[in-house]
């Protein structure tokens, strides 16, 4: 494969929709951070679930409080759309040969996806940590953090007080996340493939915005299904208001004080 081959089409189509599906509903991912560190603990709010999280939040800042966050998630998710698609089509035009038409097995693709996944948050992981840390800035003044008013301040913050491994903290739990990834676009090749089987068409064949939005939507829900747990450990890791050694400490913990229900409940 020559240098002339990369494809950066992927790099930009990636970064627009990351931007584009994160503006619409950061403030869905608001609410699930704050229920995925929500322990029950009196000094910060508690929530039982999403509706009374959504009418906390509102009741006590308006509107404006969803957004919280919006600023790295924005950076975040085009970033990594953006590296995550460039990597893992150029990593899969390499296993190809260049040859667009020849077809890959689940484990090519799936290798492939974790690769991507990889590489991509080793790049991006300072800017999950800010965006989580500015998502659980609590009305409450009994939990005031940092000024975390901006990105900029919130990256300044860590670098201060936590040196450059502030910046890497979930990144373990992320590792393993990048199953989720890998999960995804298997599911979602799988499907692919099973599509053009059946309807007797080349691996290479454009599919239509329905067929891209259908297998892009079972994909993600069976990926989310199978790897969630990693996210409640990745999101405790990450809050300014608790200390955990590490993922088994946060895993212990949450067992034995929550009944392990955290680990999947939203």
């Amino acid at each position: 494969m020559k240098i002339s081959d990369i494809k950066f089409d992927h790099l930009f189509a990636g970064i627009c929709g990351g931007v584009v599906s994160t503006g619409l509903l950061h403030p869905l991912d608001l609410v699930k951070i704050r229920l995925q560190v929500n322990d029950g603990d009196a000094s910060r709010p508690t929530y039982k679930g999403i509706v009374d999280c959504s009418r906390q939040l509102y009741r006590s800042s308006g509107v404006r409080v969803f957004y919280q966050g919006v600023v790295p998630n924005i950076w975040g998710a085009g970033l990594s759309w953006g590296f995550y698609f460039f990597f893992y089509n150029n990593i899969k035009m390499y296993m190809q040969d260049t040859d667009s038409k020849k077809s890959l097995s689940a484990m090519s693709h799936m290798l492939a996806a974790a690769e991507s996944g990889v590489l991509t948050l080793a790049l991006t992981n300072p800017i999950w940590v800010a965006k989580t840390r500015m998502c659980l800035q609590y009305e409450n003044t009994a939990v005031a953090s940092r000024d975390y008013s901006s990105l900029a301040r919130v990256l300044l913050n860590i670098w201060k007080q936590e040196g450059i491994r502030g910046f890497y903290k979930g990144f373990i739990p992320g590792i393993f996340g990048v199953s989720h990834g890998a999960l995804q676009f298997m599911s979602y090749e799988e499907l692919k493939k099973l599509y053009f089987s059946h309807y007797n068409l080349p691996v290479d064949t454009r599919l239509g915005p329905l067929e891209y939005i259908t297998f892009a939507a079972i994909s993600k829900m069976f990926a989310v299904v199978t790897t969630y747990p990693y996210q409640v450990v990745r999101s405790r890791l990450q809050d300014q208001h608790r200390q955990y050694s590490g993922v088994m400490n946060v895993v212990t913990q949450t067992y034995r004080n929550e009944d392990g229900r955290r680990f999947t409940k939203v």
